[in-house]
Protein backbone atom coordinates (compact mmCIF):
# COMPACT_ATOMS: atom_id res chain seq x y z
CA UNK A 1 0.00 0.00 0.00
CA UNK A 2 1.55 3.49 -1.12
CA UNK A 3 0.45 6.72 0.61
CA UNK A 4 0.74 10.16 -0.58
CA UNK A 5 0.77 12.95 2.53
CA UNK A 6 0.51 16.65 1.73
CA UNK A 7 1.29 18.91 4.22
CA UNK A 8 0.53 22.62 5.39
CA UNK A 9 1.61 24.08 8.58
CA UNK A 10 -1.05 26.76 9.44
CA UNK A 11 -4.11 24.30 10.57
CA UNK A 12 -1.60 22.51 12.68
CA UNK A 13 -2.59 22.76 17.10
CA UNK A 14 0.32 25.18 18.42
CA UNK A 15 0.94 26.83 15.41
CA UNK A 16 -0.82 30.32 16.82
CA UNK A 17 -0.29 32.90 13.82
CA UNK A 18 1.21 33.38 10.90
CA UNK A 19 3.77 36.11 11.48
CA UNK A 20 5.22 34.45 14.48
CA UNK A 21 5.21 30.90 13.11
CA UNK A 22 4.77 30.14 9.69
CA UNK A 23 7.49 31.94 7.95
CA UNK A 24 11.66 31.94 7.61
CA UNK A 25 11.91 35.14 9.36
CA UNK A 26 9.53 34.25 12.29
CA UNK A 27 10.64 34.31 15.79
CA UNK A 28 8.57 30.49 16.21
CA UNK A 29 9.07 29.44 12.62
CA UNK A 30 11.28 26.29 14.11
CA UNK A 31 8.64 25.38 16.38
CA UNK A 32 6.01 25.35 13.90
CA UNK A 33 8.23 23.26 11.73
CA UNK A 34 8.91 20.93 14.57
CA UNK A 35 4.86 20.60 15.65
CA UNK A 36 3.71 19.77 12.04
CA UNK A 37 6.01 17.30 11.57
CA UNK A 38 5.53 15.24 14.55
CA UNK A 39 1.78 15.89 13.75
CA UNK A 40 2.72 13.84 10.20
CA UNK A 41 4.65 10.85 12.21
CA UNK A 42 1.45 10.37 13.74
CA UNK A 43 0.05 9.90 10.57
CA UNK A 44 2.84 7.87 8.92
CA UNK A 45 2.51 5.69 12.02
CA UNK A 46 -0.92 4.63 11.61
CA UNK A 47 0.10 4.02 8.07
CA UNK A 48 2.52 1.68 8.79
CA UNK A 49 0.56 0.00 11.19
CA UNK A 50 -1.78 -0.47 8.38
CA UNK A 51 0.64 -2.09 5.93
CA UNK A 52 1.59 0.70 4.32
CA UNK A 53 4.95 -0.11 2.58
CA UNK A 54 5.78 2.99 1.07
CA UNK A 55 5.11 6.49 2.08
CA UNK A 56 6.05 10.36 0.40
CA UNK A 57 5.20 12.92 2.54
CA UNK A 58 5.22 16.38 0.58
CA UNK A 59 6.06 19.38 1.74
CA UNK A 60 3.37 21.70 1.13
CA UNK A 61 3.79 24.97 2.83
CA UNK A 62 5.41 27.79 0.97
CA UNK A 63 8.10 28.55 3.06
CA UNK A 64 8.62 24.67 4.26
CA UNK A 65 7.41 23.18 7.34
CA UNK A 66 8.65 19.51 7.18
CA UNK A 67 11.83 18.97 9.53
CA UNK A 68 13.99 16.21 7.31
CA UNK A 69 15.72 15.59 10.66
CA UNK A 70 12.38 15.09 12.79
CA UNK A 71 10.48 12.93 10.04
CA UNK A 72 10.05 9.40 10.47
CA UNK A 73 12.48 7.75 8.89
CA UNK A 74 10.31 5.46 6.67
CA UNK A 75 8.63 8.01 4.83
CA UNK A 76 10.51 9.98 1.63
CA UNK A 77 9.87 13.34 1.36
CA UNK A 78 9.09 15.65 -1.57
CA UNK A 79 10.54 19.50 -0.58
CA UNK A 80 12.37 22.60 -1.90
CA UNK A 81 10.65 24.79 -4.70
CA UNK A 82 9.81 25.48 -7.07
CA UNK A 83 7.37 22.06 -7.07
CA UNK A 84 4.47 22.36 -9.22
CA UNK A 85 0.86 20.20 -9.37
CA UNK A 86 0.67 17.54 -9.23
CA UNK A 87 2.87 17.84 -6.43
CA UNK A 88 4.34 14.17 -7.18
CA UNK A 89 0.96 12.22 -7.08
CA UNK A 90 0.14 10.10 -9.52
CA UNK A 91 -1.50 6.70 -9.96
CA UNK A 92 0.68 4.26 -8.16
CA UNK A 93 -0.64 5.62 -4.96
CA UNK A 94 -4.33 3.72 -3.08
CA UNK A 95 -4.70 7.09 -0.68
CA UNK A 96 -3.77 10.58 -0.11
CA UNK A 97 -3.64 12.52 3.22
CA UNK A 98 -3.57 15.93 4.60
CA UNK A 99 -2.07 16.87 7.59
CA UNK A 100 -2.87 21.11 9.05
CA UNK A 101 -4.67 21.80 6.30
CA UNK A 102 -6.80 25.12 6.65
CA UNK A 103 -10.03 26.30 5.56
CA UNK A 104 -10.64 28.55 2.23
CA UNK A 105 -10.71 32.13 2.34
CA UNK A 106 -13.48 34.04 3.76
CA UNK A 107 -14.90 30.62 6.09
CA UNK A 108 -16.10 31.81 8.87
CA UNK A 109 -14.45 30.09 11.76
CA UNK A 110 -11.66 29.42 9.60
CA UNK A 111 -8.15 30.51 11.60
CA UNK A 112 -5.54 31.89 9.28
CA UNK A 113 -7.92 30.94 6.78
CA UNK A 114 -6.70 31.94 2.68
CA UNK A 115 -6.19 30.25 -0.71
CA UNK A 116 -2.85 29.98 -1.66
CA UNK A 117 -2.22 33.32 -0.23
CA UNK A 118 -3.84 35.93 2.06
CA UNK A 119 -4.44 38.05 -0.77
CA UNK A 120 -7.31 35.84 -2.43
CA UNK A 121 -10.82 36.45 -2.11
CA UNK A 122 -12.18 33.89 -3.95
CA UNK A 123 -11.05 30.83 -5.84
CA UNK A 124 -14.14 28.86 -7.93
CA UNK A 125 -13.63 26.15 -10.59
CA UNK A 126 -16.72 25.34 -12.75
CA UNK A 127 -18.72 27.47 -10.16
CA UNK A 128 -17.51 25.53 -7.22
CA UNK A 129 -15.75 27.42 -4.51
CA UNK A 130 -12.52 26.08 -3.47
CA UNK A 131 -9.40 26.28 -2.06
CA UNK A 132 -5.84 24.59 -1.49
CA UNK A 133 -7.72 21.74 -0.12
CA UNK A 134 -10.51 21.53 -3.28
CA UNK A 135 -7.26 22.02 -5.40
CA UNK A 136 -5.43 19.04 -3.73
CA UNK A 137 -8.31 16.58 -4.15
CA UNK A 138 -8.70 17.17 -7.21
CA UNK A 139 -5.31 16.62 -8.70
CA UNK A 140 -5.39 13.46 -6.33
CA UNK A 141 -8.70 12.48 -8.64
CA UNK A 142 -6.85 12.98 -11.58
CA UNK A 143 -4.92 10.02 -10.95
CA UNK A 144 -7.81 7.91 -9.51
CA UNK A 145 -6.53 8.24 -5.32
CA UNK A 146 -9.22 9.28 -3.00
CA UNK A 147 -8.34 11.64 -0.48
CA UNK A 148 -9.41 9.70 2.57
CA UNK A 149 -8.46 11.70 5.63
CA UNK A 150 -7.58 15.85 6.94
CA UNK A 151 -6.73 17.10 9.86
CA UNK A 152 -6.54 21.28 10.06
CA UNK A 153 -8.69 23.42 12.12
CA UNK A 154 -12.81 22.28 12.42
CA UNK A 155 -13.71 24.83 9.60
CA UNK A 156 -11.58 22.78 7.60
CA UNK A 157 -12.64 19.35 8.80
CA UNK A 158 -16.58 20.72 7.59
CA UNK A 159 -14.72 22.00 4.20
CA UNK A 160 -13.38 18.61 3.55
CA UNK A 161 -16.58 16.64 4.63
CA UNK A 162 -18.64 18.51 2.54
CA UNK A 163 -16.55 17.54 -0.53
CA UNK A 164 -15.87 14.31 0.95
CA UNK A 165 -18.31 13.19 2.76
CA UNK A 166 -17.54 9.97 4.70
CA UNK A 167 -13.54 11.63 4.92
CA UNK A 168 -12.30 10.54 7.63
CA UNK A 169 -11.12 13.97 10.10
CA UNK A 170 -9.40 14.72 12.90
CA UNK A 171 -10.19 18.70 13.70
CA UNK A 172 -7.20 20.03 16.47
CA UNK A 173 -8.05 23.35 16.89
CA UNK A 174 -10.89 26.11 16.05
CA UNK A 175 -11.23 29.27 15.15
CA UNK A 176 -13.68 31.80 16.47
CA UNK A 177 -16.44 32.68 14.40
CA UNK A 178 -16.18 36.15 12.85
CA UNK A 179 -18.13 36.21 9.68
CA UNK A 180 -16.02 35.95 6.10
CA UNK A 181 -13.59 38.33 5.45
CA UNK A 182 -14.55 39.40 2.89
CA UNK A 183 -13.23 42.75 1.34
CA UNK A 184 -10.40 43.10 3.56
CA UNK A 185 -6.78 43.46 2.52
CA UNK A 186 -4.43 40.52 2.23
CA UNK A 187 -2.76 42.19 5.45
CA UNK A 188 -5.51 42.33 7.25
CA UNK A 189 -6.88 38.93 6.40
CA UNK A 190 -3.52 37.37 7.82
CA UNK A 191 -4.84 38.48 11.16
CA UNK A 192 -8.61 38.27 10.96
CA UNK A 193 -9.14 35.19 12.45
CA UNK A 194 -5.72 35.09 14.68
CA UNK A 195 -7.30 33.01 17.85
CA UNK A 196 -8.67 29.49 18.04
CA UNK A 197 -8.48 27.03 20.54
CA UNK A 198 -6.09 24.77 20.05
CA UNK A 199 -5.56 21.11 21.49
CA UNK A 200 -2.31 19.64 23.27
CA UNK A 201 -0.30 18.51 20.20
CA UNK A 202 0.40 15.20 22.25
CA UNK A 203 -3.51 15.27 21.99
CA UNK A 204 -4.04 16.44 18.11
CA UNK A 205 -1.35 13.79 17.30
CA UNK A 206 -3.68 10.46 18.98
CA UNK A 207 -6.58 11.88 17.31
CA UNK A 208 -4.92 12.11 14.02
CA UNK A 209 -3.19 8.66 14.42
CA UNK A 210 -7.02 7.39 14.90
CA UNK A 211 -8.13 8.98 12.49
CA UNK A 212 -6.01 7.73 10.01
CA UNK A 213 -6.41 4.53 11.53
CA UNK A 214 -10.06 4.58 10.67
CA UNK A 215 -9.78 6.16 6.95
CA UNK A 216 -7.44 3.24 5.88
CA UNK A 217 -9.98 1.17 7.27
CA UNK A 218 -12.42 2.43 5.10
CA UNK A 219 -10.48 3.61 2.39
CA UNK A 220 -12.54 1.55 -0.81
CA UNK A 221 -15.55 3.49 0.81
CA UNK A 222 -14.43 6.96 0.27
CA UNK A 223 -15.09 8.27 -3.03
CA UNK A 224 -12.75 11.38 -4.31
CA UNK A 225 -13.99 14.69 -4.73
CA UNK A 226 -14.35 15.42 -8.42
CA UNK A 227 -15.81 18.14 -11.23
CA UNK A 228 -16.22 17.24 -14.48
CA UNK A 229 -14.72 18.80 -17.69
CA UNK A 230 -14.28 20.98 -19.60
CA UNK A 231 -12.56 23.26 -16.81
CA UNK A 232 -13.25 27.42 -16.39
CA UNK A 233 -11.31 28.94 -13.34
CA UNK A 234 -11.74 31.88 -11.55
CA UNK A 235 -9.90 33.93 -8.88
CA UNK A 236 -10.84 36.94 -7.12
CA UNK A 237 -7.46 39.09 -5.71
CA UNK A 238 -8.56 41.12 -2.37
CA UNK A 239 -8.59 44.66 -2.49
CA UNK A 240 -5.19 46.45 -1.71
CA UNK A 241 -3.79 49.94 -0.85
CA UNK A 242 -7.69 50.98 -1.95
CA UNK A 243 -7.79 49.72 -5.53
CA UNK A 244 -10.54 47.38 -6.07
CA UNK A 245 -10.32 43.72 -6.46
CA UNK A 246 -9.30 42.21 -9.99
CA UNK A 247 -10.15 38.84 -11.71
CA UNK A 248 -8.26 36.22 -13.41
CA UNK A 249 -9.62 33.61 -15.63
CA UNK A 250 -8.25 30.18 -16.89
CA UNK A 251 -9.94 27.83 -19.00
CA UNK A 252 -8.76 24.00 -20.32
CA UNK A 253 -10.17 20.56 -21.22
CA UNK A 254 -7.43 18.91 -19.04
CA UNK A 255 -7.22 19.48 -14.95
CA UNK A 256 -3.83 19.79 -14.42
CA UNK A 257 -3.63 21.97 -17.35
CA UNK A 258 -5.95 24.43 -15.82
CA UNK A 259 -4.16 24.35 -12.27
CA UNK A 260 -0.88 24.73 -13.88
CA UNK A 261 -1.67 27.63 -15.79
CA UNK A 262 -0.47 31.30 -15.02
CA UNK A 263 -3.50 33.50 -13.53
CA UNK A 264 -3.17 37.13 -15.20
CA UNK A 265 -5.55 39.60 -13.06
CA UNK A 266 -6.77 42.15 -15.55
CA UNK A 267 -10.32 42.57 -14.75
CA UNK A 268 -10.89 44.99 -12.25
CA UNK A 269 -14.69 44.76 -10.28
CA UNK A 270 -15.68 47.04 -7.29
CA UNK A 271 -14.27 46.08 -4.04
CA UNK A 272 -16.80 44.12 -1.59
CA UNK A 273 -18.76 46.14 1.13
CA UNK A 274 -17.18 45.74 4.42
Amino acid sequence: MKIYIMTDMEAVAGVVDSDNYCNKSSRYYERGRELTTLETNAAIEACLEAGATEILVVDGHGHEAIDPVLLHPEAKLLAGRPIGYPFGCDASFDAALSIGQHAKSNTDGGHLAHTGSFNCEELTINGVSVGEMGCNFLFASYFGVPSIFLSGDQAAADEAKALVPNIETAAVKAGLHRGPAAGISGDENRKFNGAAIHLHPTKARKLIKEGVRRALAKRGEIKPFWLEPPYQLVSVSRPENGTPSRTAMATADDLLELLRKPRTYTTTHAAPAR
